[in-house]
């Protein structure tokens, strides 16, 4: 990650909520049409993994949140 790039993630930390929504979205619309190259086996199995990972962690937390209710 360049200086250039870690400066703007800086910048948007201390944003409204409101207005980080609104720089994701500008965002999200350029980037639309960027060709990315297609994901490997690895990669898709790496990102399900991760996925699959936090689903179970949330739903732990969420089994022990309403233990305590």
């Amino acid at each position: 990650m360049t200086a250039f790039v870690q400066e703007l993630l800086n910048t948007f930390d201390p944003l409204t909520e409101p207005e980080r929504l609104t720089l994701a979205l500008a965002i999200l619309q350029r980037v639309i049409n960027l060709e990315f190259p297609p994901l490997s086996d690895e990669d898709l199995v790496l990102n399900a993994e991760g996925l699959f990972l936090e689903l179970d962690r949330q739903e732990s937390q969420e089994s022990q949140e309403s233990a305590y209710e």
